[in-house]
């Protein structure tokens, strides 16, 4: 049946994953996101434990369907949203204050219960570290500006700051959270050649 296809959002909403190398206007529509907070250097302890456990409930979710006979899907990309508390570019503030946002975009049928169960699944299992804080959001940039950014995350401000004069120029500023959708795995992928898309939402 052509509903029981596997749907793959990445591919599916393809024009809201547009990675041009120059910055362009995408529209994005409300989403539904798997998603856990936290805070602290990317890569740290924190980072690490909840990146597992979102991951963990990501694949969970998607099995058990799997398993029942229910809609299957591809899991989607990690994403990231970052920002700080003080406000305005959060790059300038050290590491350690940094507060982010962990994310993977899941398809809107997926419900807050089968989450629930996913949890206690985990944590039967003994992998329930951070579990709990996972939660289903709902997420509604609209106008962003985008960017295909292509090497070490540290150089990402020369591609914002080409995100936000283009901003400038179309009569936009900035106006929400930096995000992050990673396209490489940096285990895998040698720094230089590290491809993310870049997305910031904008404003008249």
């Amino acid at each position: 049946m052509a509903s029981m296809l596997k749907i793959d959002l990445f591919k599916d909403l393809k024009n809201e994953y547009a990675s041009p190398r120059s910055p362009v206007l995408v529209e994005i529509g409300k989403a539904s996101y798997l998603a856990v907070d936290g805070r602290g250097e990317p890569g740290g302890k924190e980072f690490q434990t909840k990146i597992g456990a979102l991951y963990g409930m990501a694949y969970t979710v998607k099995m058990t369907r799997k398993f029942e006979g229910r809609q299957d899907y591809v899991v989607g990309k990690l994403e990231a949203q970052g920002w700080s508390d003080e406000g305005g570019d959060f790059s300038r503030v050290p590491k350690s204050k940094w507060r982010w946002k962990l994310m993977i975009r899941t398809p809107d049928f997926v419900g807050t219960s089968e989450v629930r169960r996913a949890a206690e699944t985990l944590k039967k299992r003994g992998k329930g570290d951070s579990v709990d804080e996972v939660a289903m959001e709902k997420l509604e940039e609209g106008e962003c500006v985008q960017m295909l950014h292509v090497g070490p995350y540290e150089r990402e401000g020369d591609t914002v700051a080409a995100m936000k004069k283009f901003a400038e120029s179309k009569g936009r500023t900035f106006h929400g959270r930096h995000h992050e959708i990673y396209l490489s795995d940096p285990r895998r992928v040698a720094p230089e050649k590290l491809k993310t898309i870049l997305r910031m939402p904008v404003k008249c």
